[in-house]
Parts: structure tokens; sequence; C-alpha cells
């Protein structure tokens, strides 16, 4: 028996067509796995985007409107209190009002906290539980941060500030967040939905 060279070639013909569909085969799985990964992402974000949606359908077709003297910013009403008292008194205020201190969940947010009082106004952020762990009143722990520059600091050491474990807008010198004792004397800032 005796081997033709053409079958010699054509075998290499079929071996290098056998690479080069694997090869082709090979990027067309990652191609598809890339495109997964994508459509999973893209379905997350149509899921979150038509939830808000919904939200806000609801909330339009209700006419859900602030109580007076209440400001809306992103279908949440705002008050600024008159009266300025503790930390914790400003928070069972706002709970006998039907909110809570406010809760920052956005840059936007922030910066239209930032412009709504003109003067240091305490926030719904504290590390009461645990020096340097701070957390929202909701019970979600810090993620954004506009701390100003070298804060929160407890007071520095000094006895003169004593604990400082309560958060505050330091209007309206920048729109940064400063620590303070939780017993100092400032306006609040309730937060609640229509």
């Amino acid at each position: 028996m005796y081997l033709d060279i053409s079958d010699c070639d054509s075998a290499a013909d079929l071996s290098s067509i056998k690479e080069n569909l694997t090869e082709h085969l090979q990027t067309s799985n990652d191609e598809l796995s890339s495109m997964t990964e994508e459509r999973n992402r893209l379905n997350a974000s149509l899921t979150e985007m038509t939830k808000e949606r919904d939200r806000l359908q609801t909330l339009s077709k209700q006419k859900k409107m602030c109580p007076a003297g209440w400001k809306m910013f992103s279908c949440t009403c705002y008050l600024l209190s008159q009266a300025s008292d503790s930390w914790t008194n400003g928070r069972e205020d706002c709970k006998r009002q039907g909110a809570d201190l406010v809760v920052i969940n956005s840059a936007e947010e922030q910066m239209f906290l930032s412009t709504f009082a003109n003067k240091p106004t305490w926030i719904g952020l504290n590390d009461i539980q645990t020096e340097g762990t701070w957390m929202w009143v909701d019970g979600t722990p810090l993620t954004l941060r506009y701390w100003d520059k070298n804060q929160p600091d407890n007071g520095g050491g000094s006895a003169r500030w004593g604990d400082e474990d309560c958060a505050t807008i330091r209007s309206p010198h920048n729109t940064l967040w400063n620590d303070l004792s939780c017993t100092s004397s400032l306006q609040w800032i309730c937060e609640k939905l229509p």
C-alpha cells in the first residue's frame, strides 16, 4: 500500500480547516459570553428603570404633594426645621411628622440639601453605636462621602468639643459635612415620601 501525496495535502488542508473552525468557534463563544453578560446587565438596568417609572407613575396618578412648608426634590419631601436643638431631639421631631432625618443617597440630593439650609444643619448620619463606623438613620452604612477636609475628626481629641458622633452639612460656607457633638443645638432636615 502506498500513500498518495494528494492525500497528505488533503489531510493537511482538513487539519488547517479544523484548526480555523476551532478558533472561529472559540471566538464566537467568547463573543456570545460577552453579549450574554451585557444582556444581563441591560436587563438588570431595565428592571430598575421600570421600577422607578412605575413609582413615578404611581406618584403622578396619586398627585402626591408635600405638606405645607415642605419642599419636593426628586419625588421626596424635605423640611428644614425652624427650631434648633440636639441631633436626637431633631430626629424625634422628624418622627412626630412621619419622617426621619435626611439620608443622602446621591450627589444631586447632596447639592439640593446644600442650598436648602443657610447654616450648619443636622443630617441623619452618626457613629453613635461604634466610633468611626458611620451609619444612616435608616440602618444603611455610609457609602457616598462628602466630608470636609480633615473630617470627621471626633473633636480632634479635645475635651472642649467632646465626642463628635453626629453629622452636619456645613452650609453656607461649603457643601461638605462635619461631625459635631450630638448635643449641639442646630436646625435639622427631615425627609419623607409624599
